[in-house]
């Protein structure tokens, strides 16, 4: 491979070629760093699908504070404040770097923010660009950016397999590409490799983003947090392609209603009906296709006529299935589209193992809380990046003589796990539901083959579900469907869920007793 990689080394690696791994990356310029993607940059990068665009107070009627109380509603009590007061409050500056960057935001004819609405916001205040290409835009100019950065040295092709941690801290990447495993030598990890929607059958994430960055950090002794709360997006197309292509919130935004095959308006009684929260939107789209019915996205009348004008990328598809929304109800599903829970960090994005951080959607910062409100997620990645190469670049750096090689794990197949982690880890979740998936993945997460690591990921899914014995956000058991009085993040470990889970499986049955979330 070329460069050479023992030239590489003690170089921060930062992996995943993401929004927030390239951003991570270009923040650090002028220090030289290692950005590892496995597939071509932007290739198997959620970012690249986002259609919505960043949540920023860039409006005149708008401000930070305004912003937080949305986002901390949606969290539904999970937020940690501080950490998104800080966030919400960076994000207009993180919109102009983008700009900057080259980023051709949407713009209005007097040249101001063409700005949207989605659910749960109380303003306008989605940037977005080319309508609803927004990620693919962004991804875009960052990639480009890379490419003509001299102090990013990015290796696609470039698979990391397992951290090499020795006395909490990091000492290496144990990788993998065409012509064999490759060790790179260093004591700076950044990881920013997405989510997990590859684990489910239902998805709008690349099947390629099965949380791999989770499993390195679990088996490196990371603590995990809020891995039990996943947002749904209600409104997927409901059709054969995989990744299931997403009809953005932003059309509800514009007016669109959801009606099911008997043209009923299902959500109109509902407190902020089409745009109430994901999670109650998703539930109740759900419900009625469990009753039977097939269920529709109607934009006949609102955005109507100019429908392909103003959502290109959704009128693509749409026609590529005999649908034209203009005259057409579009057929929606709830999918997985968003993991609210991740490695668990501070402000900085550091782990707890020393040597470690995480950014983006694999990192849990406590912005989401319990369900992520729209369009935060973009602007989590861009902001968060600068802290996060700060972090890094003031971070003291170890000996690294070290270690003792890792053997290489095989390369990662999901598809065992996707069913079992679908029934069982769905929209709706109950006891017997989360206990048969727990018995489902644990002889495949102690194994030694393609599905370990995406079911020891599942598991711990499955066990930080099981304990939390409440319905909040993205989490909701019709066993327990009221909050408990006081929200409490949860904390696990690999080997607290591995612990758990083998109880389940051994007893039958567990009684949580204890297990605080």
């Amino acid at each position: 491979m070329s460069p050479e990689i023992s030239a590489l080394n003690d170089r921060p690696v930062i992996i995943g070629g993401g929004a927030a791994g390239l951003m991570t990356a270009l923040q650090m310029a002028p220090e030289p760093v290692l950005l590892l993607s496995k597939a071509p940059l932007g290739a198997e990068a959620s970012s690249l699908w986002a259609q919505g665009g960043l949540a920023a107070a860039m409006g005149g009627d708008d401000d930070p504070a305004l912003h937080l109380a949305d986002t901390l509603a949606a969290g539904a009590g999970l937020c940690d404040e501080a950490v998104a007061r800080r966030i919400v409050h960076a994000a207009p500056a993180a919109v102009d770097h983008l700009a900057r960057l080259g980023v051709a935001f949407d713009r209005r004819p007097d040249g101001g923010w063409r700005l949207g609405l989605e659910a749960a916001h109380s303003r306008n205040r989605i940037v977005h660009a080319t309508g609803d290409g927004t990620g693919r835009e962004i991804m875009r100019a960052l990639i480009a950016a890379v490419r003509r950065c001299p102090s990013i040295t990015l290796l696609e092709g470039v698979e990391a397999r397992s951290l090499i941690v020795e006395d909490n801290a990091v000492k290496g990447v144990l990788a993998v590409n065409a012509q064999g495993p490759l060790v790179i030598d260093t004591g700076r990890v950044v990881i920013a490799t997405g989510g997990i929607g590859g684990l489910f059958l239902d998805s709008t994430n690349p099947a390629g983003c099965f949380g791999q960055g989770l499993a390195l950090a679990a088996r490196a002794g990371a603590k995990l947090s809020d891995i039990e709360f996943i947002q749904f997006h209600p409104t997927a197309f409901d059709g054969p392609s995989r990744p299931m292509p997403l009809v953005t919130e932003a059309v509800r935004g514009d007016g669109a209603i959801l009606i099911d095959d008997t043209g009923q308006r299902f959500m109109a009684d509902q407190p902020g009906a089409e745009l109430a929260p994901r999670d109650i939107v998703a539930r109740a789209v759900w419900r009625r296709r469990a009753e039977g019915h097939r269920v529709f996205l109607d934009a006949r009348k609102h955005p109507g006529a100019e429908f392909a004008k103003r959502y290109p990328v959704i009128s693509a598809f749409c026609k590529m299935a005999g649908i034209d929304p203009a005259t057409d109800p579009i057929p929606v599903r709830p999918a997985v589209h968003y993991h609210m829970g991740g490695i668990s960090v501070d402000i900085e994005g550091r782990s707890s193992v020393n040597g470690l951080w995480a950014c983006g959607e694999v990192s849990r910062t406590g912005l989401h809380g319990a369900n992520r409100l729209a369009s935060n997620s973009l602007m989590e990645a861009i902001v968060c990046a600068q802290w996060v190469a700060r972090s890094v670049q003031g971070a003291s750096r170890g000996p690294l003589k070290t270690r003792a090689g890792n053997a290489l794990a095989p390369a990662s197949d999901p598809s065992a796990v996707r069913a079992i982690l679908s029934q069982g880890l769905g929209v709706l979740r109950d006891r017997h539901g989360i206990e048969r998936a727990i018995r489902g993945l644990y002889p495949l997460a102690r194994g030694h083959g393609a599905a370990t690591d995406p079911a020891l990921v599942g598991l711990m899914i499955a066990v930080a579900a099981w304990r939390r014995e409440e319905s909040r956000g993205g989490h909701y058991r019709s066993d327990f469907p009221d909050a408990l009085p006081a929200a409490v993040p949860s904390s696990i470990s690999l080997a607290d869920a591995v612990g758990t889970a083998r109880d389940v499986v051994e007893t039958g049955s567990l009684s949580v007793g204890s297990a605080q979330p």
